[in-house]
């Protein structure tokens, strides 16, 4: 059941996720001074790049595996961390340079964000932590986490007697 309607944003989701370790922020998309980034003193470079620190990541379950999605155009496979931490934890991070700007250049327009990125999130008990894969192609990362095979119980006939 989804207590946000689709209409808002395009998706419907889920606000109160159990396994997200990622802290609402309500100042994210707003490109305003008080927000929460500046309240904590973060540098002006973050401050100015929320959309990339905040990388937009889709997780989906299917029958055999949870699945995460990241668009992350213009980075390479090595500029990217996939790692799992003992207490169920996918982290996903990395870093995309800034563009290093050239006296006789006229910028009109600055955009793509730059910085680093990372996002946590706490696998559930179904994960199959010693089996996680990662791709990469085309400025997306997909990380398959398969989940463990549910045993089905076992149904035996009785028969009857008289």
């Amino acid at each position: 059941m989804s207590l946000t309607p689709s209409w808002f944003g395009g998706r419907s989701s889920n606000v109160f996720d159990p396994f997200s370790l990622d802290l609402w922020d309500p100042f994210k998309d707003f490109p305003l001074p008080s927000s929460s980034l500046a309240a904590f003193n973060f540098p002006q470079t973050l401050q100015e790049n929320t959309a990339f620190v905040n990388a937009r990541i889709d997780w989906k379950e299917t029958p055999e595996a949870h699945v995460f999605k990241a668009d992350l155009p213009g980075l390479k496979k090595e500029e990217v961390k996939v790692e799992i931490e003992d207490d169920r934890v996918l982290q996903i991070s990395g870093e995309r340079d800034v563009e290093k700007e050239d006296k006789n250049d006229t910028w009109h327009r600055v955009e793509r964000s730059s910085g680093k990125f990372m996002r946590r999130f706490r696998l559930p008990e179904n994960a199959r932590m010693d089996q996680v894969k990662a791709a990469m192609e085309n400025g997306v990362l997909i990380v398959t986490v398969p989940k463990v095979e549910e045993k089905k119980p076992e149904v035996k006939a009785i028969e009857i007697s008289g």
